[in-house]
């Protein structure tokens, strides 16, 4: 999935350079692709039994690869828009379906297993960026392309026996319960996250996507793909430590923090220039947008705001549609402007996770059977990065 969704960042340069691919017309492509994970989501979360079939995981799998050995065989932007729709999709399906998988059989197991597993999302980014590194030199925009669907189809093939949420056995009585899901009040704080985890989505995408070619404006072209193999570098274990952290301080602290980080890592390529300021830039901004999901979804979890995962999916999702549209306008000056823009929207999610800070319900009172057990621990489950994005799914 990490390969699927991603790759095309590092590709875009070359389709800009070769294909005669245009900044609005790369935008379109970027928006395609958020718009299909968007539908593979809300498919995951409304159609539950696709979350627990194989046919499903291996078809989505199949497909994927497809629509990467595609996209060299076309030649007209309606075509790739509608092949990366398609990646969006089945990016999306798969996710939801190895991210409940995991969370399923590791129900038990210390939080940072999971984060770890959620990690190859980063290995997946960190490969296709190593990958174009390497081809842009000797290679087309094409090879690039169908190298991607080859590295894709290895991992397919590594990922084939992966076993799919089992069904889920009678539910438990909720007797007593009902009607109490949402905690005390909790509504201006979800309001707050939500609105923070929104604007997460728009600046977080249009630096995942632009983040190569404005570097490469001003850097030799390997800096770039360099770039952003250390984006995924450093996103292999940021959903693990950002776990552990939240043993430590809590998740508005974290979030805010994180937040800030990474609208620094956004705006040094489009203020500093030059090689340390792209590759400072890379590491501050792959160590954290996997954490600001695990710690938003988190949040939102503890609140306990009917269908929160849910909610804070969903205008996660709509951020990053909206991402490359607000920003489309000013690609005609180049990149740097839509980083700028990028960074202030993230700044501005930071101010508020700082409002979410104030009074914020550290300590939920217990529910049902909870309440005989003093000081339960939190949902372990949802400590990893999007993993909470999953649930949505039950």
């Amino acid at each position: 999935m990490g390969v699927g969704r991603f790759v095309y960042t590092p590709i875009l340069p070359l389709m800009h350079a070769q294909a005669g691919l245009s900044a609005g017309a790369g935008a379109n492509l970027a928006t395609a692709n958020y718009v299909g994970y968007l539908v593979g989501a809300l498919a995951g979360t409304f159609l539950p039994r696709l979350v627990r079939s194989a046919a499903v995981l291996r078809g989505s799998l199949l497909a994927l690869v497809a629509s990467l050995a595609a996209m060299p065989l076309a030649h007209s932007t309606t075509l790739w828009v509608l092949l990366r729709l398609g990646a969006g999709v089945f990016s999306a399906l798969i996710f939801v379906i190895a991210a409940s998988s995991l969370l399923s059989h590791l129900r038990d197991h210390p939080a940072d297993l999971p984060g770890w597993a959620f990690g190859g999302v980063g290995a997946g980014i960190a490969l296709s960026g190593l990958l174009v590194l390497v081809l842009r030199t000797v290679g087309t925009w094409q090879a690039a392309w169908w190298a991607s669907a080859a590295l894709a189809a290895a991992l397919t093939l590594v990922a084939w026996g992966l076993r799919p949420e089992p069904a889920p056995g009678p539910a438990p009585s909720t007797a007593g319960t009902r009607g109490d899901t949402s905690g005390p009040r909790t509504h201006r704080w979800f309001s707050t996250l939500l609105a923070s985890y929104t604007l997460e989505g728009i600046g977080y995408i249009i630096a995942g996507t632009f983040l190569v070619a404005a570097i490469e404006q001003t850097s030799p072209g390997w800096i770039g793909s360099g770039a952003w193999v250390l984006v995924g570098l450093a996103a292999v274990p940021s959903s693990a430590l950002w776990a552990a952290l939240g043993r430590r301080w809590s998740r508005p602290d974290l979030l805010l923090a994180a937040l800030g980080v990474q609208a620094v890592g956004i705006a040094l390529p489009a203020l500093v220039g030059g090689v340390a300021a792209a590759l400072i830039s890379a590491v501050l901004f792959g160590s954290t947008f996997i954490g600001v999901s695990t710690l938003a979804l988190a949040a939102g979890t503890h609140l306990r705001f009917p269908r929160a995962v849910a909610l804070l999916t969903a205008g996660y999702s709509v951020g990053q549609i909206l991402g490359p549209l607000v920003a489309a306008p000013l690609l005609h000056h180049g990149y740097h402007q839509a980083l700028i823009l990028a960074a202030a929207v993230v700044l501005t999610a930071a101010l508020a996770a700082l409002v979410l800070r104030i009074g914020f319900p550290h300590h939920m009172p217990a529910q049902g059977h909870a309440a005989r057990r003093p000081d339960p621990a939190p949902d372990r489950r949802l400590d990893s990065p999007d993993a909470a994005e999953a649930r949505a799914a039950e």
